[in-house]
């Protein structure tokens, strides 16, 4: 683990409060965070491996990261729009649990992200917390499912469905009630996707596509009612970018057809496509077909300048041939930055096309991570 996020990590475990991180914290280097170095004695997506559910919903202490990562696209009766994000990190400190004599001490650490779009009010929330993995401030367990950081939690019964997810700011607070949707994707070779050539620099990768949600939304005041679909990606892994990688361009679209579309673009220090990146596509019945990255065809047309430094992709047309598939992929709002430890924009896209000359929609997530670094917080 790079010093720098150790030490971070370190300062604010120690911190009782689960309030944001400070707001004079330095900004972190993605490839640093991720990257190889630092390793030594933690466990390596090196094969593919068999997959145990519920075992693996829960926490792989022995990888060096993981996450939990949830979005989703969601409507009010009325049509009115709003995206969501919750994600929960595991970061562990060392390779090993370190006894301890105090009740606090804990070579494991929680961080979570917590956003919500609202299109038509042109306004997006986000916060960031961490807490040390102990005294149940924070923590994962399989069966029955949890992942939490105080307040912040996803939990599910025994077999882990259906799934309750619950957030709150003073500005905002979702409750929504996730479903079983459409079976589970073993994203890359049977579960194990590869970031580069470098072994080891790989994490344990599944998808589940569409899960049907509802629940309530709290938006200052107001309170929505809201159903549509979420997505929940579970990665782990010790290292997962080679030193020549800055960052990615993830997407995670559902189209109104009932068919997914995941494809994630690893970019180089030097401006090139890492051949490494790659995606699938799902069909309505769950089959999937994997894409390599000479099959996907990504066009950025438009960007975005952050006011906090950086310039951001903000439009782009990705077509597939093989599957005669042309996504023209917008957001829907332009801002949708979190400016947190690694500052990255995640947010909700609408999207319009044509598969085989017959018209598609639907919404999604992007994920741009990279962009920022060097520019002012």
């Amino acid at each position: 683990m790079p010093w720098q996020l150790f030490f971070l990590l370190l300062f604010l475990a120690g911190c009782s409060d689960p309030a944001p991180a400070p707001r004079d914290t330095p900004q972190l280097s993605l490839s640093d965070t991720l990257g190889g170095d630092e390793s030594a004695g933690y466990a390596k997506a090196l094969q593919p491996r068999t997959f145990f559910f519920p075992a693996d919903h829960g926490p792989h202490p022995e990888f060096k990261t993981e996450w939990w990562y949830y979005t989703g696209n969601l409507a009010a009766t009325d049509g009115r729009r709003f995206g969501y994000q919750l994600t929960f990190f595991r970061i562990a400190l060392a390779p090993e649990q370190i006894p301890r004599a105090s009740a606090w001490g804990s070579s494991q650490v929680t961080m979570a992200h917590f956003a919500v779009t609202d299109p038509q009010g042109k306004r997006f929330f986000s916060e960031e917390r961490f807490a040390r993995n102990a005294l149940d401030l924070a923590g994962a367990q399989a069966a029955p499912f949890r992942v939490w950081l105080e307040d912040w939690q996803a939990s599910g019964p025994q077999q882990t469905f259906p799934m309750r997810l619950q957030a709150a700011t003073e500005q905002v607070a979702i409750d929504f009630t996730l479903e079983a949707g459409k079976p589970m994707v073993l994203q890359g070779e049977r579960g194990l996707s590869r970031k580069s050539d470098e072994a080891g620099n790989a994490s344990y990768y599944y998808s589940l596509t569409r899960l049907p949600t509802r629940g309530t939304l709290r938006l200052g005041t107001e309170e929505f009612q809201l159903a549509g679909n979420s997505w929940l990606d579970r990665e782990w892994s010790t290292s997962a970018l080679a030193p020549d990688q800055v960052g990615w361009d993830w997407f995670a679209l559902q189209l109104d057809d009932g068919q997914e579309l995941m494809y994630y673009q690893l970019r180089r220090k030097d401006g090139s496509v890492d051949p490494a990146s790659a995606g699938v596509w799902v069909g309505r019945d769950g089959n999937t077909r994997l894409l390599n990255q000479g099959e996907v065809s990504l066009e950025s047309r438009k960007s975005w300048i952050s006011p906090r430094g950086g310039r951001y992709p903000a439009s782009w047309r990705l077509r597939v041939e093989r599957e005669n598939l042309d996504l023209t992929i917008e957001p829907l709002l332009a801002d949708q930055e979190l400016d947190v430890t690694i500052r990255y924009w995640e947010g909700a896209v609408k999207i319009t096309g044509e598969r085989a000359g017959q018209p598609v929609s639907g919404y999604g997530y992007v994920e741009l991570t990279g962009y920022a670094e060097g520019g002012e917080r």
